[in-house]
Protein backbone atom coordinates (compact mmCIF):
# COMPACT_ATOMS: atom_id res chain seq x y z
CA UNK A 1 0.00 0.00 0.00
CA UNK A 2 1.34 3.41 -1.08
CA UNK A 3 1.19 5.00 2.67
CA UNK A 4 3.39 2.32 3.73
CA UNK A 5 6.44 4.33 1.50
CA UNK A 6 5.56 7.79 1.44
CA UNK A 7 3.12 10.67 3.53
CA UNK A 8 -0.57 10.32 2.17
CA UNK A 9 -2.75 13.29 3.02
CA UNK A 10 -6.36 11.93 3.39
CA UNK A 11 -9.27 14.52 2.31
CA UNK A 12 -12.82 14.31 1.72
CA UNK A 13 -14.25 15.60 -1.22
CA UNK A 14 -17.49 17.20 -2.07
CA UNK A 15 -19.91 16.93 -5.42
CA UNK A 16 -18.47 19.77 -7.73
CA UNK A 17 -15.18 20.37 -5.78
CA UNK A 18 -12.44 20.94 -7.42
CA UNK A 19 -9.09 19.34 -6.55
CA UNK A 20 -6.89 21.09 -8.40
CA UNK A 21 -7.45 23.96 -11.43
CA UNK A 22 -5.78 24.62 -14.90
CA UNK A 23 -2.79 26.83 -14.53
CA UNK A 24 -2.45 25.69 -10.66
CA UNK A 25 1.07 25.29 -9.90
CA UNK A 26 1.56 21.06 -9.76
CA UNK A 27 3.75 19.15 -6.35
CA UNK A 28 0.75 16.36 -6.00
CA UNK A 29 -0.42 13.56 -6.97
CA UNK A 30 -3.77 11.76 -6.17
CA UNK A 31 -5.07 8.54 -5.71
CA UNK A 32 -8.58 8.31 -5.49
CA UNK A 33 -9.60 6.34 -2.47
CA UNK A 34 -13.40 6.59 -3.34
CA UNK A 35 -15.86 8.78 -5.89
CA UNK A 36 -15.37 9.71 -9.21
CA UNK A 37 -13.87 12.55 -11.24
CA UNK A 38 -14.45 14.19 -14.18
CA UNK A 39 -11.21 15.78 -16.23
CA UNK A 40 -11.92 19.29 -17.85
CA UNK A 41 -9.82 20.55 -20.26
CA UNK A 42 -9.57 24.37 -21.24
CA UNK A 43 -9.96 25.58 -25.16
CA UNK A 44 -8.10 28.33 -26.49
CA UNK A 45 -11.00 30.19 -26.74
CA UNK A 46 -11.91 29.26 -22.85
CA UNK A 47 -14.57 26.75 -23.61
CA UNK A 48 -14.62 23.60 -21.10
CA UNK A 49 -14.77 20.00 -22.40
CA UNK A 50 -15.04 16.94 -20.84
CA UNK A 51 -11.85 14.93 -21.51
CA UNK A 52 -11.78 11.34 -19.21
CA UNK A 53 -13.47 10.38 -16.19
CA UNK A 54 -11.42 8.23 -13.49
CA UNK A 55 -12.44 6.20 -10.21
CA UNK A 56 -11.67 5.09 -7.26
CA UNK A 57 -8.26 3.32 -7.76
CA UNK A 58 -7.03 5.67 -9.99
CA UNK A 59 -4.63 8.30 -9.75
CA UNK A 60 -4.77 12.17 -10.90
CA UNK A 61 -2.96 14.65 -11.19
CA UNK A 62 -0.12 13.48 -13.90
CA UNK A 63 -0.87 16.14 -16.18
CA UNK A 64 1.15 18.65 -14.38
CA UNK A 65 4.27 16.48 -14.62
CA UNK A 66 6.21 17.73 -17.81
CA UNK A 67 5.63 21.37 -17.25
CA UNK A 68 5.28 21.66 -13.44
CA UNK A 69 1.46 23.02 -14.01
CA UNK A 70 -1.93 21.50 -14.04
CA UNK A 71 -3.00 21.81 -18.17
CA UNK A 72 -6.63 20.48 -16.97
CA UNK A 73 -9.36 20.89 -14.05
CA UNK A 74 -10.38 17.64 -11.61
CA UNK A 75 -13.95 17.87 -10.66
CA UNK A 76 -15.87 15.41 -7.72
CA UNK A 77 -18.89 14.11 -9.36
CA UNK A 78 -20.04 12.79 -5.88
CA UNK A 79 -18.60 12.47 -2.37
CA UNK A 80 -15.41 10.82 -1.78
CA UNK A 81 -11.57 10.77 -0.57
CA UNK A 82 -8.36 11.26 -2.26
CA UNK A 83 -4.60 10.58 -0.78
CA UNK A 84 -2.61 12.75 -1.64
CA UNK A 85 1.14 12.30 -2.05
CA UNK A 86 3.87 14.98 -2.88
CA UNK A 87 5.42 13.75 -6.01
CA UNK A 88 8.86 14.50 -4.82
CA UNK A 89 8.20 12.48 -1.93
CA UNK A 90 6.95 9.45 -4.24
CA UNK A 91 10.40 9.84 -7.00
CA UNK A 92 12.52 9.32 -3.60
CA UNK A 93 11.15 6.82 -1.97
CA UNK A 94 10.96 4.84 -5.82
CA UNK A 95 14.19 5.57 -5.98
CA UNK A 96 14.59 2.85 -2.89
CA UNK A 97 11.52 0.73 -4.24
CA UNK A 98 11.39 0.36 -7.83
CA UNK A 99 7.73 -1.42 -7.74
CA UNK A 100 6.70 2.21 -6.68
CA UNK A 101 7.54 3.40 -9.59
CA UNK A 102 6.40 0.68 -11.48
CA UNK A 103 3.08 1.21 -10.14
CA UNK A 104 2.70 4.92 -10.85
CA UNK A 105 3.97 4.31 -14.59
CA UNK A 106 0.83 1.45 -14.82
CA UNK A 107 -1.64 3.48 -13.66
CA UNK A 108 -0.23 6.88 -16.78
CA UNK A 109 -0.49 4.01 -19.13
CA UNK A 110 -3.95 2.23 -18.21
CA UNK A 111 -5.17 6.20 -18.45
CA UNK A 112 -3.53 6.14 -21.60
CA UNK A 113 -5.12 3.31 -22.82
CA UNK A 114 -8.71 4.32 -21.56
CA UNK A 115 -8.43 7.89 -23.93
CA UNK A 116 -6.94 5.70 -26.81
CA UNK A 117 -10.04 3.64 -26.55
CA UNK A 118 -12.04 6.98 -25.47
CA UNK A 119 -10.94 8.52 -29.19
CA UNK A 120 -11.20 5.77 -31.19
CA UNK A 121 -14.49 5.15 -30.15
CA UNK A 122 -15.17 8.90 -31.06
CA UNK A 123 -13.63 8.93 -34.85
CA UNK A 124 -15.01 5.64 -35.81
CA UNK A 125 -18.43 4.81 -33.97
CA UNK A 126 -22.24 6.06 -34.75
CA UNK A 127 -23.91 8.42 -32.67
CA UNK A 128 -25.96 5.52 -31.13
CA UNK A 129 -22.98 3.04 -30.81
CA UNK A 130 -20.86 6.03 -29.42
CA UNK A 131 -23.53 6.18 -26.50
CA UNK A 132 -23.68 2.96 -25.90
CA UNK A 133 -19.89 2.30 -26.21
CA UNK A 134 -19.90 5.33 -23.21
CA UNK A 135 -22.63 3.62 -20.99
CA UNK A 136 -20.64 0.49 -21.28
CA UNK A 137 -17.14 1.78 -20.53
CA UNK A 138 -18.94 3.38 -17.39
CA UNK A 139 -20.67 0.44 -16.56
CA UNK A 140 -17.15 -1.96 -16.70
CA UNK A 141 -15.18 0.98 -14.49
CA UNK A 142 -17.51 0.04 -12.06
CA UNK A 143 -17.53 -3.81 -12.36
CA UNK A 144 -13.78 -3.78 -12.34
CA UNK A 145 -14.58 -2.07 -8.74
CA UNK A 146 -16.85 -4.57 -7.52
CA UNK A 147 -19.68 -2.20 -7.86
CA UNK A 148 -23.38 -2.87 -9.05
CA UNK A 149 -23.66 -2.33 -12.79
CA UNK A 150 -27.54 -2.83 -13.16
CA UNK A 151 -28.46 0.44 -12.42
CA UNK A 152 -25.61 3.43 -12.75
CA UNK A 153 -25.59 7.65 -12.61
CA UNK A 154 -23.31 8.61 -14.84
CA UNK A 155 -23.21 12.14 -13.31
CA UNK A 156 -23.71 14.08 -16.02
CA UNK A 157 -26.00 15.75 -18.31
CA UNK A 158 -27.29 14.98 -21.86
CA UNK A 159 -25.77 18.23 -23.38
CA UNK A 160 -22.21 17.12 -21.56
CA UNK A 161 -22.40 13.41 -22.65
CA UNK A 162 -22.65 15.02 -25.83
CA UNK A 163 -19.82 17.37 -25.60
CA UNK A 164 -17.64 14.54 -24.17
CA UNK A 165 -18.75 12.01 -27.23
CA UNK A 166 -18.68 15.03 -29.87
CA UNK A 167 -22.28 14.73 -31.14
CA UNK A 168 -24.91 17.16 -30.40
CA UNK A 169 -27.60 17.11 -27.54
CA UNK A 170 -30.07 15.61 -29.89
CA UNK A 171 -28.06 13.10 -31.51
CA UNK A 172 -27.86 11.71 -27.16
CA UNK A 173 -31.34 12.08 -26.82
CA UNK A 174 -32.41 9.89 -30.08
CA UNK A 175 -29.48 7.41 -28.97
CA UNK A 176 -30.74 6.85 -25.68
CA UNK A 177 -34.50 6.55 -27.09
CA UNK A 178 -32.97 4.36 -29.28
CA UNK A 179 -31.31 2.09 -26.62
CA UNK A 180 -34.32 2.04 -23.98
CA UNK A 181 -36.34 0.96 -27.24
CA UNK A 182 -33.97 -1.80 -27.60
CA UNK A 183 -34.20 -2.90 -24.39
CA UNK A 184 -30.51 -2.49 -23.34
CA UNK A 185 -31.29 0.23 -21.02
CA UNK A 186 -33.98 1.58 -19.16
CA UNK A 187 -34.72 4.98 -17.01
CA UNK A 188 -35.28 5.08 -13.23
CA UNK A 189 -38.30 6.68 -12.20
CA UNK A 190 -36.48 8.89 -9.75
CA UNK A 191 -34.58 10.80 -12.94
CA UNK A 192 -32.93 10.43 -16.50
CA UNK A 193 -29.61 10.22 -15.06
CA UNK A 194 -30.24 6.97 -13.22
CA UNK A 195 -29.69 4.38 -16.13
CA UNK A 196 -30.51 0.52 -15.45
CA UNK A 197 -28.20 -1.84 -17.96
CA UNK A 198 -30.19 -5.51 -17.39
CA UNK A 199 -26.99 -7.51 -19.27
CA UNK A 200 -23.78 -5.60 -20.26
CA UNK A 201 -23.11 -8.65 -23.09
CA UNK A 202 -26.31 -7.15 -24.37
CA UNK A 203 -25.33 -3.58 -24.47
CA UNK A 204 -22.01 -4.67 -25.85
CA UNK A 205 -23.92 -6.60 -29.03
CA UNK A 206 -25.50 -3.62 -29.72
CA UNK A 207 -22.01 -1.39 -29.91
CA UNK A 208 -21.28 -3.96 -32.45
CA UNK A 209 -24.38 -3.94 -34.29
CA UNK A 210 -24.21 0.22 -34.99
CA UNK A 211 -20.56 0.36 -36.13
CA UNK A 212 -21.96 1.41 -39.73
CA UNK A 213 -20.41 4.51 -41.21
CA UNK A 214 -21.99 7.36 -41.13
CA UNK A 215 -21.15 11.39 -41.74
CA UNK A 216 -20.23 12.34 -38.89
CA UNK A 217 -20.30 16.35 -40.13
CA UNK A 218 -24.26 15.88 -40.06
CA UNK A 219 -24.56 14.55 -36.18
Amino acid sequence: MIERHVPVTKRLIRAQDALYTCGSPFETLHLINSGIFKIVSLASDGRERSADFVFDGDWLGFDGIPSGQHTCTAVALDIGEVWAVRYDSLMQAAAKDPSLLHQVLAAISAQLARNRDIALAIGTLSAEARVADFLLMWARSLAERGRRTDEINVHMSRSEMGAFLGIRLESVSRALAKLARSGVISFNERGRRDISIPCLSALSRFVRSETEPEDRLLQ
